[in-house]
């Protein structure tokens, strides 16, 4: 283990993947988003249920990075649901759908070069009015990623890209999510780097949270997601167990290339 790691629903919508677990607490049906006059999701529909890692797959452009960014407020969806929890979330503002227990980890991590990196982490914590709860957090991130205890005073810039991706997922976790998206938290990275965040994910989901997480490595989505969407041109073009996913080559190679 890296030294970094964190020690009854309603019919699914078209296109969702029925799983055995109790019921979703992510469901999005039917989300359409555009930019400008570009369509860029036509009608979207998913479920994510407790305690699941699921994965979003597909090639450049196909959509997933966008499918996150309504999730969490950034976009506004033209048409659609998203629910949470039971509660209808679609074009709430990001910051209450953070305060309802969603957080989003962007890609290409975005922390703050010129911060230190417990001045990054105390940023997740921006909802919380208590000082002392925000330390509590802290030290909880601290007792997680014992990396980042190391650095505490080294400024966000000078992280290795491994490191600022764990300072990013950290950064997240301060808001104690029950559900963290991740987007192509392996973006940039070496292969034994990689496979470092994808133990960290594996142990955050161990630890309770549920995680839906868009990737482009197939190898590495399928490896850590029970479940899996492939993505393409704003469309799910297929939804499976990975393990199927896995031994259909085919398929694959039909929407992603390879």
């Amino acid at each position: 283990m890296t030294a970094m790691l964190v020690s009854a629903s309603a019919a699914a919508p078209a296109g969702v993947v029925p799983t055995d677990r109790a019921g979703p607490v992510l469901v999005v049906d039917g989300l359409k988003v555009a930019y400008g006059n570009a369509t860029a999701l036509h009608g979207v529909s998913l479920e994510v249920h407790a305690g699941e890692t699921v994965a979003l797959i597909g090639a450049n452009g196909a959509g997933k990075s966008t499918t996150l960014r309504a999730i969490s407020g950034l976009l506004k969806a033209r048409t659609g649901t998203i629910t949470f929890e039971g509660r209808s979330i679609a074009n709430l503002a990001p910051d209450r759908i953070v305060a309802a227990g969603i957080a989003h980890c962007p890609e290409e991590r975005h922390v703050w070069p010129g911060m230190t990196v417990e001045e990054n982490i105390s940023l997740g914590a921006y909802l919380c009015r208590s000082k002392a709860e925000v330390q509590r957090r802290v030290g909880m991130a601290f007792h997680r990623f014992p990396r980042l205890r190391e650095r505490a005073r080294q400024l966000a810039g000078t992280l290795s890209g491994g490191e600022q991706q764990m300072l990013a997922i950290a950064r997240a976790l301060m808001s104690e999510p029950r559900l963290l998206m991740l987007d192509e938290p392996s973006l940039g990275l070496s292969p034994k780097m990689a496979e470092e965040v994808f133990e960290v994910v594996r142990s955050i989901n161990a630890h309770g949270v549920t995680v839906l997480l868009v990737e482009q490595n197939i190898h590495n989505a399928l490896s850590v997601a029970s479940r899996a969407y492939v993505v393409e041109t704003g469309r799910i073009m297929a939804g499976r167990r990975s393990e199927d996913l896995r031994g259909d080559p085919d398929l694959l190679r039909a929407y992603l290339g390879g």
